[in-house]
């Protein structure tokens, strides 16, 4: 089976780039070859997404099994991807966001059939526009789409929506003993995914004739509270978790960007039923519980001090916003 990935070496799609490999599909990455190094037993093609006739020179010579772009996030990329891969591939996976799913759920299990809308967030709005557009061609045109909402997928990335994804902000102050911020009161209920999981799932849609005009979510089963996260994560790291509970809509109040991300997203509970990837991928299941999974995390990160990043500003603004909460609320020290 041929197959190209245009990204591919990213937080989640390096551990399903690792797993296609392993399984014996023939895999491509499109990539302008900046940053990250390629993957063993990975062809790379040489070229810019965003510059379309660069790619089509560079794929005209292709045809494809299955295209994945993990890297479409406006509907203008849709757009271009038809143009680039209609009749030249028998499979085109989107990865979406399960943020797309109603916000706030009025049932927190959580379907592929859940409505999708995001009145707080952005990016979530996008990957609808962008699953109303796929679905469009695939109605129209016979494209042949499959949907990937992948949830809160994690293995470079610490998961934590203050101080962390990129940053080892929240883990230095675990370390250190200084208080961190949990938003809302810590006890709504989430789901956190290791990408080795999510590859399993979703290296058997690769291919697969009847997931076509079918969507997914692909997620483990494992649900925990905000509070045991951050427990977990710094039971890992050897250090304590100092918490104040701030509320995520005082939070937004400080910094907007955080609106969508809690509000349209991590201040629900969220329950997947994973019972449709199950059905359609015999023998999905997730195995790698958030206790082990963060450990390999942190792991990664000690590897390459330089991953350690640590922001002045990310610490000064938790320190701020304590410090006037604390003094507005002295009962909830």
């Amino acid at each position: 089976m041929k197959v190209l990935f245009i990204g591919g070496t990213g937080n989640i799609s390096t551990s399903v780039s690792k797993l296609a490999v392993a399984q014996g599909i023939n895999l491509y990455h499109l990539n302008r070859q900046k940053t990250a190094k390629p993957l063993p037993d990975v062809k790379t093609i040489k070229a810019d997404i965003i510059k379309q006739e660069e790619c089509v020179n560079a794929l005209k010579d292709h045809t494809w099994d299955v295209v994945v772009n993990w890297i479409a996030f406006v509907e203008n990329d849709i757009r271009r991807d038809f143009e680039l891969f209609n009749g030249k591939t028998k499979q085109y996976i989107f990865i979406s966001s399960a943020s797309a799913y109603q916000k706030p759920l009025a049932h927190p299990v959580v379907t592929e059939s859940t409505p999708l809308k995001n009145s707080y967030w952005q990016y979530s709005r996008n990957k609808i526009a962008c699953e109303d557009l796929l679905n469009h061609y695939y109605r129209n045109d016979y494209f042949p789409i499959t949907i990937v909402r992948p949830s809160h997928t994690y293995d470079t990335i610490i998961p934590v929506p203050i101080g962390g994804s990129k940053e080892y902000t929240t883990v230095d102050r675990m370390n250190k003993g200084k208080k961190i911020i949990v938003h809302g009161d810590g006890t709504t209920l989430w789901t956190l995914t290791h990408s080795e999981d999510f590859a399993k799932g979703f290296v058997g849609l690769l291919g697969h004739k009847q997931a076509i005009g079918h969507a997914f979510h692909i997620t483990s089963d494992e649900n925990l509270t905000w509070d045991q996260i951050h427990h977990i994560i710094a039971d890992a790291a050897g250090g304590e978790a100092n918490i104040v509970h701030i509320p995520a809509d005082l939070l937004a109040a400080y910094d907007e960007n955080l609106l969508g991300e809690l509000s349209g997203d991590k201040s629900a509970s969220v329950i997947f039923d994973n019972s449709k990837i199950k059905q359609f991928v015999p023998g999905f299941t997730a195995t790698i519980p958030f206790s082990e999974g963060i450990k390999r995390t942190l792991e990664w990160f000690h590897q390459d001090p330089a991953r350690q990043i640590i922001k002045q500003e990310t610490n000064a603004w938790i320190d701020m916003v304590i410090e006037r909460y604390e003094r507005a609320f002295p009962d909830n020290k």
